[in-house]
């Protein structure tokens, strides 16, 4: 694989997070008999070069993941344009793959599925981590609430787009929510407990509804506090009593649209749940050159147009 240079300074997943994931979808995919419209077009030998496109203006993520889709069904040079980080136009060629016929068609769509949801997650945070800049300095984070096989992908790509995780399990961080404090005997009692419990190491954090309950958490000695869907007022309430005595964090149906108005409060974390299982996908395309094309300058074969905008795809 040739690489031109990288925009992101986010480490990459480790590959066991997505070989098997890749492996399964290709299996799913081709099945028992492979891909049977292209074997009955094309012959074993026969090569091309294609290009994947972004339909979409957005940022790219999740494309040297993507890529092992095509690896692993056969011999793929690779030059990647514009890397995971990059923000780009409709139109712009991200990578330019070489090999054999059969193997790019194979797996395109597995290759262009991953692609797409990663960037649409990570363009997703870039737009909520932009408006939350204009307003302070607060973080904007993603939960657990991940599509499933997908967290250490999905959690990637909302660094990749400038955001930050809460927690990646339930083993790296106590988190005493509502039903906690239902079980455990309200917010005292339930701080009391996990203090017993765990190490030096280990960071406490307590969701409160309430200003009384937030009162309660602050004499009882947390790390920090989760003020969960409260009203405008009360939270600006909240993180003046808060401020300076432990980390405060909102959550609770936050959008593009009120984001700003949280971030305005002088909250510390923005936590939002939707931007992983639920951003709208960056729409990315396979571009095959004809068989005996010559390519223009642009990099465009002669004979055929660039890639445009398909503006009914962009969300």
């Amino acid at each position: 694989m040739t690489v031109s240079r990288s925009e992101s300074v986010v480490p990459l997943p480790l590959r066991m997070h997505y070989e098997e994931l890749l492996r399964r979808e290709l299996a799913l995919d081709l099945g028992v008999a492979g891909d049977v419209t292209t074997k009955a077009l094309l012959p074993e030998h026969a090569t091309a070069r294609a290009r994947i496109v972004a339909r979409c203006p957005g940022r790219v993520c999740g494309l040297r993941c993507a890529l092992w889709a095509f690896d692993t069904l056969g011999p793929v040079h690779v030059t990647i344009e514009h890397d995971d980080g990059a923000d780009v136009d409709a139109g712009t060629v991200v990578a330019t793959l070489d090999g054999a016929a059969q193997t790019l068609l194979a797996a395109e769509r597995t290759a262009l599925n991953l692609l797409s949801h990663l960037s649409g997650v990570a363009t997703a945070t870039r737009d909520l981590v932009t408006v939350v800049a204009a307003q302070g300095t607060a973080r904007v984070v993603c939960t657990r609430k991940t599509t499933p096989g997908l967290r250490a992908l999905e959690k990637y790509a909302v660094r990749v787009g400038g955001g930050w995780s809460h927690r990646f399990g339930l083993y790296d961080g106590v988190l005493i929510k509502d039903n906690h404090l239902v079980l455990a005997g309200g917010v005292m009692a339930a701080i009391t407990k996990a203090r017993a419990t765990q190490g030096h190491m280990v960071k406490v954090e307590v969701e409160v509804e309430t200003l009384s309950q937030l009162d309660e958490a602050l004499s009882a000695g947390v790390d920090a506090v989760l003020l969960d869907n409260m009203t405008p007022t009360d939270l600006v309430r909240a993180v003046q009593r808060a401020k300076g005595r432990v980390i405060t964090e909102a959550s609770g149906v936050i959008s593009a649209q009120t984001i700003g108005q949280v971030a305005a409060s002088g909250i510390d974390i923005i936590s939002v749940g939707w931007v992983t299982h639920s951003a709208p996908a960056l729409d990315f395309g396979l571009d095959v050159d004809p068989v005996g094309s010559k390519r223009t300058s642009t990099g465009t074969p002669s004979g055929r147009p660039a890639a445009v905008p398909r503006s009914q795809r962009c969300v």
